[in-house]
């Protein structure tokens, strides 16, 4: 019995079906795979969110908190009573638990004094700079104890814990957020800086691949870079910029707006990594939330990209919990009350 080969035609018929398998199969997996870089890209950029949230949020009930010592000792009417009252403290020199800038960045030696201005174009443009201080917790509140231990459970944005308590009002937790690069890194983080030990500024990543970094300050009777006027209920009934609470030439008036910040109002840009999405669409991102908080004087409201990266805009409020007139209240009939200190 004769056996009959394939012919040329039936064997490059067999070949196309064949590739054409292959080629299916390959698709296939391509898109899988690609998917599954989707499904990662957006865990991680959820997994970032929660943990910025988590920190700036943990930090903001920590603002404005004083020690026992300092937290029972506040000292009414007149700057020459509060100064007589805090180791000579002035307090219209005495920086507010909550401050900032907006579209800035700092200096590396001093960090909320010393900033510039971002320029156009550059990474992380309109993005702003927030500065949280608190004191520590006395493990023994008692006065009469002369150890000066803490309990640990005020931290800063490194996650440690300060083990002494702090001496006066001028001895803080300091923590800064800002965007910045970080070594080796070829995108912008969510940057921490706060102080060590020796009293010097150390600064590390807390999220990468962030795009925008904004905040808007809930007040309390403020008007926009006008002096401060009656009296504060601690409701915020305004959000504004920090370039808004200031007062030209008149750092008394400044201060006191900032410290009728009551909440603060986060919103973050998170890029993936690169092919995270399926397209390069054009997409406009708003920080807060939609385009009724883009604002022409607010370059860091809104971000348009165009990339095939996948993005994720983080949205959220932190309401302050402790008084933040630093121990000046001319008025005791008003909880927490600010206003601007007089002679």
């Amino acid at each position: 019995m004769k056996t009959r080969g394939m012919t040329l035609v039936e064997l490059l018929v067999a070949m196309a079906v064949g590739l054409l398998v292959v080629a299916v199969a390959v698709a296939a997996l391509v898109a899988s795979q690609r998917g599954a870089r989707g499904v990662d890209a957006a865990s991680q950029l959820r997994d970032d969110a929660r943990f910025a949230a988590s920190i700036i949020q943990r930090l903001g009930v920590q603002t404005g908190f004083e020690d026992y010592q300092s937290a029972t000792k506040p000292y009414y009417g007149t700057k020459s009573d509060y100064k007589g009252g805090t180791s000579g403290l002035d307090i219209d020199a005495l920086m507010p638990n909550v401050y900032g800038y907006n579209n800035a960045v700092p200096s590396s030696t001093d960090p909320i004094n010393n900033v510039s201005v971002r320029r156009t174009g550059s990474e992380g443009y309109g993005s702003d700079i927030l500065i949280l201080q608190g004191q520590t917790v006395a493990l023994d509140p008692d006065p009469k104890n002369k150890s000066r231990a803490s309990d640990q459970s005020m931290i800063n944005c490194m996650g440690y814990a300060p083990d002494t308590v702090s001496i006066d009002r001028k001895d803080r937790i300091v923590n800064i957020f800002y965007l910045g690069k970080s070594s080796g890194e070829a995108g912008m983080s969510l940057m921490c800086g706060t102080k060590n030990k020796k009293g010097t500024y150390h600064f590390q990543p807390l999220i990468k691949n962030v795009e925008s970094f904004q905040v808007l300050y809930g007040v309390d009777n403020v008007t926009p870079n006008k002096e401060p006027a009656g009296h504060s209920d601690s409701v915020p009934d305004a959000y504004l910029r920090a370039d808004q609470l200031t007062v030209a030439g008149d750092q008394a008036a400044t201060y006191t707006n900032w410290r009728r910040v009551r909440s603060l109002r986060i919103g973050l840009v998170l890029q993936g990594p690169r092919g995270s999405a399926p397209g390069e669409a054009e997409i406009k991102h708003y920080p807060f939330g939609d385009e009724r908080y883009a604002s022409a004087n607010d370059p860091g409201s809104e971000l348009t990209t165009k990339d095939n990266r996948l993005h994720q805009v983080v949205t959220f409020t932190v309401q302050l919990r402790n008084c933040q007139n630093q121990g000046f209240q001319s008025d005791l009939k008003v909880p927490c009350d600010v206003v601007k200190p007089v002679n």
